[in-house]
């Protein structure tokens, strides 16, 4: 049996390549939108790729299974409730599909979207038993997916209690293989582990300790979920159910008039000079894709300024997997007409003593909630863009969050809107509380 697991960190997303030796035969499941991967591995692995599996239809990242069913003529299989606009074999619970000594059985796991299916992955040489699950956006490693991104949250939890069910019939000895790992905004309390086995999660995962005791409970706490939407999340899926979407023109050196210029150097760098109204999200930080997804529109001509022609096609490379397509070009060398100034703690404790500057926190409400700079506004850096035009521009506004990172891409938002804006780099909210600095907790009522 080939198997392999392939792991974007940067979107917490997990595809999988699964063959046969013997055959020379391999599917490929979940597929990224880079699907050289994929490509390169069977290569490596002397398999011949057969068939696309879809354990769904995606809403955090643009699916691969069109450049390989119209650059390697792949047919695609997911379930009928999908509603493909593509030319797809449909996935019936209880069918198996045979990959050479492998069998692929489907599972169909409604909950997380109504047409999720997981795959049971039997190698007959072993024996008849299934040897691997993969389990999409259903049962991941510490947590379950969340319910709410295609249907009611009450109903998709429904849904989701009984798929669980149905997954903890098998025995302890199978191994889990997700459709995420953490990182993911598909779910809150994911382990950074890749894989898990089914009497692992039996005993450690908490959501199905929540599935063995009621169904009232796993509603109650899984519907109770506050953690934003993957951004661009009704185009994303709109993308995956529709026509294939093929490989993008190659990137090419380009001109930014016209265009919103995207800076992906490292923040210290596009502090010390960037291109006027430039947008900063380093690529080399976490979560890159999902933060320009957040602060680009969908539609938006974007030029990338990078350091190197390198970083640019990395960072469009993370543009295109979360459908941001509209990447007119890179550009290495500029004009760089703008600054930004970072603040230091010293400095924010002089500021906030005088009074001369309006904080501005821009980390998750949950965050907040666990403690906050007395007299601070709040706004998630991921809503900034659309209201900068609330801010008055002849104040200075000191954005802060955790470390930095969220802080700064707040602040390039607001610089290019004309707010005189300045972000708290390398520290956050509780080195200014371990400090002394004055914080206080959000309290609900009753408590």
């Amino acid at each position: 049996m080939l198997f392999r697991q392939f792991v974007d960190d940067d979107l917490g997303c997990a595809s999988y390549l699964i063959g046969d030796e013997s055959s020379g035969t391999a599917v490929v499941v979940d597929p990224a939108y880079a699907i050289e991967q994929y490509l390169a591995e069977a290569k490596k692995q002397k398999a011949r790729l057969v068939r696309v599996l879809e354990t769904h239809t995606h809403a955090d990242h643009v699916s691969g299974h069109g450049r390989l069913a119209l650059e390697r003529d792949l047919p695609v299989s997911v379930h009928p409730a999908a509603d493909a606009e593509f030319a797809s074999d449909a996935l019936e619970d209880g069918q198996e599909i045979g990959v050479g000594e492998v069998t692929i059985r489907v599972l169909h796991t409604p909950g997380h979207r109504p047409e999720h299916c997981c795959f049971a992955v039997i190698d007959r040489s072993r024996g008849d038993e299934p040897w691997l699950l993969i389990t999409g956006d259903s049962l991941l490693v510490g947590d379950a997916a969340r319910p709410d991104l295609a249907t009611a949250a009450a109903e998709g939890a429904h849904g989701m209690f009984l798929s669980l069910q149905r997954l903890l019939e098998l025995p302890d000895g199978v191994q889990v293989y997700p459709g995420h790992v953490a990182g993911s905004l598909c779910g809150a309390g994911m382990s950074s582990m890749h894989s898990s086995t089914i009497g692992f999660e039996r005993r450690f995962n908490h959501k199905l300790e929540l599935v063995e005791r009621s169904e009232s409970e796993f509603v109650a706490e899984t519907t109770g979920s506050s953690a934003p939407r993957p951004p661009n999340m009704e185009r994303i899926v709109e993308l995956n159910r529709g026509p294939f979407v093929p490989a993008q023109p190659r990137l090419e050196a380009a001109e930014a008039e016209g265009s919103t210029v995207l800076d992906v150097r490292p923040v210290r760098e596009f502090a010390g000079g960037h291109v006027e109204g430039a947008l900063s999200v380093p690529v080399s930080g976490s979560k890159f894709s999902t933060k320009a997804a957040f602060v680009l529109r969908a539609d938006e001509p974007v030029v990338i300024h990078a350091s190197s022609q390198e970083e640019a096609l990395r960072a469009t490379r993370g543009l295109h997997s979360v459908g941001l397509f509209a990447v007119r070009g890179y550009l290495t060398e500029a004009k760089l007409t703008q600054t930004m100034q970072p603040v230091a703690l010293d400095e924010l404790e002089q500021l906030v003593e005088n009074g001369d500057a309006e904080i501005l926190d821009v980390r998750e409400k949950d965050e907040r909630d666990e403690g906050y700079i007395v007299g601070s506004r709040h706004m998630p850096y991921r809503i900034v863009r659309e209201f900068a035009g609330d801010f008055n521009g002849d104040q200075t506004v000191i954005t802060i969050c955790s470390t930095g990172a969220r802080a700064a891409i707040a602040a390039s938002v607001l610089t290019a809107a004309g707010v005189k804006a300045r972000p708290l780099l390398g520290a956050g909210v509780d080195d200014w509380a371990e400090r002394g600095g004055n914080t206080v907790q959000f309290r609900r009522c009753g408590s």
